[in-house]
C-alpha cells in the first residue's frame, strides 16, 4: 500500500465507503503518531470507518440481550413468587386436614422454649428441647407403643415438631451408660420387649400404608414414667403400599443393626425384624452388639451369641448385674431364641411382627431348627481421608439421629 499525508488519507477514507481504511506511513516524523514500528523505525497512522448498518446491529443485540436478561430475572421472580404462594396454600391446607395434630407457628414455638432454651440433646436431624405446654391442647389420636406427636410448625424454612416428654428418657441409657447401676429386672426387660413388638407390629401391617423403619435400636426406644417403651424418630421410615412385597432404596440405619439383605438394596419390613433381634440381645445381655473394647473374639455379640449357642452355654451371657435376671435363666434363654429367630440370614425365615406378638404372649412357639450362623451387619462406605477409622466412626446416609438425653 503507498504512502500519503493525513489529510489526504482523511479525506480518502471518509469519501470512498467501499474502503473500510486509509494506511499512512511517515518515515520522516514521530510527531502526531498513532502507532510506532521499531523493526523498520517509522510511525503509522490508521483510520477506521464504521458503516451504519453495522453500529445498527451492535446495538439492536445489545438491546435484545438486554432484554432476554430481563426476561430471565422476570421468570425467576415469577416462579419464586408462584413457589412460595404454593408451599403457603399447602400449609394453609393442612389445617383443614382431620384429625392432624395442633399447628403452631413459629413464634408461638420461640415463647414456649424461651426463645429455645432447656435444651436436651441434639441430632443428625436437629436440636431436641423441652417445656410445658399449657392446658387445652388437643391430642391426636395415637397408638400406645409409638411416641405421641402433638404438634408441628410449617413455616416457611421453619420446620419443627412437638412430641410427648418421655421421662425415663431413651432405652439405651438403661442398658448401656447412666444408669447401669439400677438394673430393669426381667419383667420389666420382658414388657419393654413386647412394647417394641407391638409397636412395629402396627407400623408393618395396621397402618393405612406400610411403614419401615429402618433405625431400630436402643436409642430409639423411649420410655415412659412407668417404664412403658415406645418407638420414636422416625426420621429414616420408609413408607411402602400395601401391596408391594419388596422396596428397593438406598443403605440407611445404623452398623450393627443392618439386615445382611441391606447389601443388596432390596429390603422388605423383615429389616426392622432383624433390627429388633438386635435390640432384644443387648436387652436380655446388656451389653452393645459391638464393644470394641472387647478383645476380636469376643467384639460381635452375635458371635458370642452363635458361640454359646453351639456349647448349649446361652446362660452365661445373660446380665450378670442383675441377680433377677439370673434367677429367671430359663425364661431368659428361651427369649434369646426369639431373638435367634428374628436374626436368620435368609429373611424369608424370619417371623413377621405380629407373630413375635403372639410368640411373646403365648399363643405361638418359636420355629425349630434355627440357624445360628449370623451375618454381621453391612458396614457403611469409608469415608475419604479417614483411613482405617472411617469403619468405626462413619454411618450411613442419611446420618441417624442419636440424641444425648431424654426426649
Amino acid at each position: 500500500m503507498k504512502s500519503t499525508d493525513v489529510e489526504i488519507c482523511k479525506q480518502t477514507c471518509l469519501k470512498n465507503c467501499s474502503e473500510d481504511c486509509c494506511l499512512l506511513s511517515d518515515v520522516s516524523t514521530l510527531q502526531n503518531i498513532e502507532t510506532l514500528d521499531t523493526t523498520y523505525n517509522f510511525t503509522t497512522s490508521l483510520f477506521l470507518k464504521k458503516k451504519a448498518g453495522n453500529a445498527r446491529i451492535i446495538v439492536g443485540s445489545s438491546l435484545g440481550a438486554l432484554l432476554g436478561v430481563f426476561i430471565l430475572i422476570g421468570a425467576f421472580l415469577f416462579l419464586f413468587w408462584k413457589r412460595r404462594d404454593s408451599e403457603e396454600a399447602e400449609e394453609d391446607h393442612l389445617d383443614c386436614i382431620p384429625g392432624i395434630p395442633t399447628r403452631f407457628s413459629y413464634e408461638d414455638f420461640k415463647a414456649i422454649t424461651e426463645n429455645f432454651t432447656c435444651k436436651l440433646g441434639e441430632g443428625g436431624f436437629g436440636s431436641v428441647f423441652q417445656r410445658t405446654l399449657s392446658n387445652g391442647i388437643n391430642l391426636s389420636i395415637h397408638r400406645v407403643n409409638l411416641v405421641r406427636l402433638i404438634g408441628f410448625c410449617s413455616e416457611k424454612s421453619h420446620r419443627l415438631l412437638v412430641y410427648e416428654f418421655m421421662c425415663n428418657g431413651s432405652l439405651d441409657k438403661w442398658i448401656f451408660l447412666e444408669f447401669r447401676d439400677l438394673a430393669l429386672g426381667w419383667q420389666s426387660r420382658r414388657k419393654i420387649i413386647l412394647d417394641i413388638a407391638k409397636g412395629l407390629s402396627y407400623l408393618h401391617e395396621d397402618c393405612r400404608k406400610k411403614i419401615f423403619h429402618l433405625d431400630i435400636k436402643p436409642q430409639n426406644i423411649l420410655l415412659d414414667e412407668d417404664f412403658n417403651a415406645k418407638v420414636s424418630d422416625f426420621g429414616l421410615s420408609k413408607l411402602i403400599d400395601k401391596d408391594q412385597s419388596q422396596v428397593v432404596t438406598r443403605m440407611r440405619g445404623t452398623p450393627g443393626y443392618l439386615a445382611p439383605e441391606w447389601l443388596k438394596s432390596i429390603i422388605t419390613e423383615k429389616v426392622d425384624v432383624y433390627s429388633f433381634g438386635v435390640v432384644v440381645l443387648e436387652i436380655l445381655c446388656r451389653r452393645r452388639n459391638i464393644d470394641r473394647s472387647q478383645s476380636e473374639e469376643d467384639m460381635h455379640l452375635l458371635g458370642i451369641f452363635k458361640r454359646k449357642a453351639e456349647e448349649n452355654r446361652l446362660a452365661d451371657i445373660i446380665d450378670k448385674c442383675s441377680e433377677d435376671m439370673q434367677l429367671h435363666g430359663a425364661d431368659v434363654v428361651e427369649m434369646m431364641k426369639v431373638g435367634a429367630w428374628c436374626l436368620q440370614g435368609d429373611f424369608a425365615r424370619r417371623p413377621s411382627m405380629s407373630v413375635v406378638v403372639k410368640v411373646l404372649e403365648g399363643s405361638v412357639d418359636v420355629e425349630d431348627n434355627l440357624a445360628y450362623s449370623f451375618s454381621y451387619s453391612p458396614q457403611p462406605p469409608k469415608i475419604a481421608g479417614m483411613g482405617n477409622k472411617s469403619a468405626d466412626a462413619a454411618t450411613t446416609v442419611p446420618i441417624p439421629s442419636v440424641l444425648s438425653g431424654p426426649r
